[in-house]
């Protein structure tokens, strides 16, 4: 079994309202629920979620602007009745889902708690140390990323002791990636990583980059 951990951009990608929902986020759900791996999220990345979830995803602006553009359309006769009327309902249909997946969204946040194949963590004392320390490593990163990656490489370690051998990290957050924009490889972030024996995907399907085979011996 694969062991993985996931971050806020995960939980964002699962738990976004219907139509912003990302596949390869709620594959990867799936895929702990049929036992083919195992997720492991620090609980604090629930709730550093939520808010980015309820800013980002309103509808009312996107939907107001195309409201605007229909005034317009009818009244220079681009758009008939029909289609107003059509494009109106659609959009009011959108604001309604939005609205119900919004006012679900902490019961689909706490569901995470309890998912098969999934283990939410708190952070420990242990992990609370690790971020003081990682404070003098010059890793650049803001305080809730570098509490998240002191909880992963504890975690980690405590995982390692128990048997587990490889262990992968998930991580769409560009801070936390142990490479640049350009795909330059970030130093002193890697040297954690590779120490922790954690391979660092930027994706939800465990593809990219491709881990090289033997690793962490490679």
């Amino acid at each position: 079994m694969r062991h993985v951990f996931v971050e806020t951009n995960w939980v964002v990608a699962y738990a976004a309202p219907a139509h912003h929902k990302i596949p390869a986020a709620l594959e990867l759900l799936k895929r702990a629920a049929s036992e083919e791996l195992k997720l492991y999220l620090p609980v604090i990345c629930l709730s550093e979620a939520r808010r980015p979830i309820l800013e980002r995803f309103q509808s009312r602006n996107e939907a107001d602007r195309v409201r605007q553009f229909l005034l317009w359309a009818r009244d220079n006769k681009f758009v008939d009745t029909k289609d107003e009327e059509a494009t109106r309902r659609a959009l009011d249909q959108m604001e309604g889902r939005v609205q119900a997946d919004l006012e679900k969204l902490d019961e689909t946040l706490t569901s995470l708690k309890t998912a098969k194949g999934v283990e939410t963590f708190n952070l420990s004392q242990p992990m609370l140390e690790r971020c003081a320390t990682l404070s003098l490593a010059k890793l650049d990163l803001q305080p809730f990323d570098q509490a998240i990656f002191a909880a992963i490489l504890v975690r980690a370690e405590e995982l390692h002791a128990e048997g587990v051998d490889q262990l992968d990290f998930c991580d769409l957050d560009s801070h936390l990636q142990p490479w640049d924009k350009d795909r330059r490889i970030k130093r002193p972030l890697t040297e954690f990583y590779e120490k922790a024996r954690i391979w660092v995907y930027g994706d939800f399907s465990l593809q990219a980059p491709e881990k090289p085979a033997g690793w962490p011996s490679a």
